[in-house]
């Protein structure tokens, strides 16, 4: 899948916005009000490209064609940290996470147009489907005629629009030669800066030996991010020395076996389940 890249360039600075814990373990949102009043609250998929954003051009890299489907494992395990959806209990049979299936929870409405219509899918298909295969069915890559009504379209757009309406992004219009393309341009740049932070945080200051004990939204930015290619987009604004340190510490977490972790008793499934399916890829 993606891998850090040598550094070779700087960016703009990005980062850290304060965590808003969806908990498979205890349920329902942290402290709603606690949280709202210092930050947006922002789903993974919108942590992800907002990282993936250039912020003056408002568009993402035309050379990258990993962010489509990190996006849609951001949706899924978005989803599981909400409670509603989890994967099928290990048996003997299948301990693999990518060999167990992904079964609906709970129908509840997520206020959020994406993940509900993921998760009508989802309680709708029977047999259920794996991780992998989920992937690839919501980001359109199937062979199967019968099944590409189950691709999200126009998921980057929707998701830039949730941005701007959030005060975080803006809309403009660009000339590109032949043709004309809507971009999203940063607006809200304290927004983003408190995204990088965190994530670096986590890496540096905040660094934990033991995955398990890492907040399980930072962990799930950090596998989404090096899905979709845009982790290095967190680190370029860090030292060279700060870099150096920050991407060791990520290869080491991502190289982790998502089977073993995943089976430890704290752990959120559906994040190594995702992160195996991309190494798989």
């Amino acid at each position: 899948m993606t891998t850090l890249t040598h550094r070779n360039r700087r960016a703009e600075p990005v980062v850290e916005r304060r965590e808003v814990e969806d908990d498979l373990g205890r349920g329902a949102l942290q402290d709603e009000d606690e949280c709202d009043s210092k930050d947006l609250r922002l789903t993974l998929m919108e942590e992800i490209l907002l990282l993936g954003l250039k912020d003056k051009e408002g568009y993402t890299s035309f050379w990258n064609d990993c962010i489509s489907s990190g996006l849609r494992g951001g949706i899924l395990i978005e989803l599981a940290l909400r409670g509603r959806i989890h994967l099928e209990p290990a048996t003997m049979r299948k301990r693999k996470l990518l060999d167990r299936k992904v079964i609906f929870k709970s129908e509840a409405p997520t206020g959020d147009v994406l993940l509900d219509e993921a998760l009508k899918h989802i309680k709708a298909t029977e047999p259920p489907e794996t991780v992998q295969s989920w992937i690839e069915l919501l980001t359109g890559e199937t062979w199967n005629p019968m099944k590409l009504h189950y691709q999200l379209r126009n998921v980057r757009e929707r998701l830039a629009k949730n941005l701007v309406e959030k005060g975080i992004l803006t809309t403009e219009k660009q000339n590109f030669l032949l043709f004309d393309m809507t971009t999203h341009p940063v607006t809200n740049t304290t927004e983003k800066q408190r995204l990088v932070r965190r994530v670096q945080d986590s890496l540096l200051d905040r660094w934990v030996n033991d995955v398990q004990r890492m907040d399980r939204r930072v962990l799930a930015i950090i596998v989404l991010a090096h899905a979709s290619d845009v982790l290095e987009n967190a680190l370029t604004s860090l030292s060279d020395e700060k870099y150096e340190v920050a991407s060791s510490r990520s290869r080491a977490l991502l190289d982790s076996n998502p089977d073993v972790e995943g089976n430890k008793s704290q752990a959120c499934e559906m994040i190594w389940a995702v992160l195996a399916a991309f190494n798989k890829a």
